[in-house]
């Protein structure tokens, strides 16, 4: 099945603009991963833009498109997702999106001014969806979750960029960190892509050889949930 244009043009960006590398890579779990993803990289007008269309259009496409009123970014990466995303959905589809909001954290609180350690919306009483790069171990996830939920919002949603679709390294050897985190939660987590979509979606992109290495890994720590 084809890839959606608005996918094609996310990994071709982020391939051409070295978000998304291929080689020999240690994560944090020392597994050595034959590919590596850094939204980080993504700070340039011509990397930006596909990079926040596709996150809008993963929203609007999604059974999330609907049930949230502001989009949260946890610090540090998430905080200007939440801004430029909302931005893209505003433009997408103005009546729908209008009257949505976003908001993120700081690391440390503020004792003066507007004080706290949210900056934007509220969130009591609001539906709040999470956006952000990748999930890992899916920590930062759970923090973000205990944080809205203190701040008296409901969590609807997550959205990330990418899926690697691999098994935790302390897990039961099928489950992935977003798989886990749709039990603990029971809320839905979409992507803009997943492994499949790299190995499905790159061809005459990357090498031949590339995609091998990735099929390989996937067999090796490839989830099942």
């Amino acid at each position: 099945m084809a890839l959606p244009e608005y996918k094609k043009n996310f990994l071709r960006a982020a391939v051409e603009g070295g978000a998304l590398r291929f080689g020999s890579f240690e994560l944090k779990s020392k597994r050595i991963s034959p590919y590596f993803f850094n939204a980080g990289d993504f700070y340039t007008g011509a990397l930006h833009e596909p990079f926040m269309d596709a996150y809008a259009q993963t929203i609007a496409t999604s059974e999330l498109a609907d049930c949230f009123d502001v989009i949260f970014g946890p610090a540090y990466k998430g905080i200007p997702l939440a801004a430029t995303v909302f931005y893209a959905l505003i433009k997408m589809d103005r009546a729908k999106y209008r009257n949505a909001a976003y908001s993120f954290d700081r690391k440390e609180a503020k004792d003066h001014g507007e004080g706290g350690t949210i900056v934007g919306s509220p969130l009591r009483g609001k539906r709040v969806l999470i956006i952000d790069d990748v999930v890992s171990a899916g920590t930062a996830k759970r923090q973000a979750i205990d944080m809205i939920r203190a701040a008296g919002g409901t969590v609807v949603g997550i959205v990330v960029a990418l899926d690697r679709q691999e098994t935790l390294p302390d897990g039961d050897g099928k489950t992935s960190a977003i798989g886990q985190l749709r039990k603990e939660y029971q809320i839905p987590i979409v992507s803009i892509v997943k492994l499949d979509d790299i190995i499905d979606g790159m061809g005459g992109i990357i090498s031949d050889g590339d995609i091998k290495h990735i099929e390989e890994y996937r067999t090796q720590y490839g989830a099942s949930d």
